[in-house]
């Protein structure tokens, strides 16, 4: 197989035929299923191809496989070559910067959204962090706050408040007037307001 060399397109062969000519006779013989005449196109043009594709991409790696996919969209859609709306290889080049620019949108969306959601939960690992501790730290204290109650005030307000019962069912479980109930719990959230450092307790 004879070899190209990856010359300006307006130039002659070795044989005197313009390069640009030359290329795309290969290509329109690649559009019928000549692999050789792809196999010649390529040579001539890959050095090319993948130059800009190291320009656009400035990774060795990722151009090579740009280059690749470029070629085998070259391979599958020949036909669509047109002469009359530039030269072959301002065609392959084309496809080569669509491709390549592609590629780097697609790596800078992904690490967009990698840096987001790793601020997401940074910032959700915090802040589960932080309630976690502050729960945690706030429970202490109300324990150690409900242990300075006397005991009948204790248990009112811990079924008041942490069983969620109304000042009837209070009475009503502790065998007492609903003004009493009411006046244990009351009693026990002042001390508890002036042990946590809390604002005034509401009537009830």
């Amino acid at each position: 197989m004879s070899h190209l060399s990856p010359v300006p397109s307006g130039s002659p062969s070795d044989d005197g035929e313009p390069v640009g000519a030359r290329l795309a006779a290969l290509l329109r013989r690649a559009a019928r299923g000549d692999e050789a005449a792809f196999a010649e196109w390529y040579d001539a043009t890959s050095a090319r191809a993948f130059g800009l594709a190291v320009r656009v991409l400035r990774d060795r790696a990722q151009a090579e496989e740009v280059t690749q996919e470029s070629y085998l969209d070259c391979w599958r859609h020949a036909s669509r070559f047109d002469a009359s709306k530039g030269s072959a290889v301002s065609w392959l080049l084309t496809i080569v910067h669509r491709k390549a620019v592609d590629r780097v949108r697609s790596a800078e969306a992904s690490e967009r959204r990698d840096t987001a959601y790793g601020r997401r939960e940074v910032s959700v690992a915090h802040d589960e962090t932080a309630e976690t501790a502050t729960a945690s730290m706030e429970a202490t204290r109300v324990r150690a706050a409900l242990s300075d109650l006397t005991s009948k005030q204790r248990e009112a307000v811990e079924l008041a408040f942490l069983g969620g019962y109304t000042h009837s069912e209070v009475a009503t479980m502790l065998d007492l007037p609903v003004g009493t109930a009411k006046t244990r719990i009351r009693d026990g959230l002042i001390r508890l307001r002036d042990a946590l450092g809390v604002g005034e307790v509401a009537s009830t």
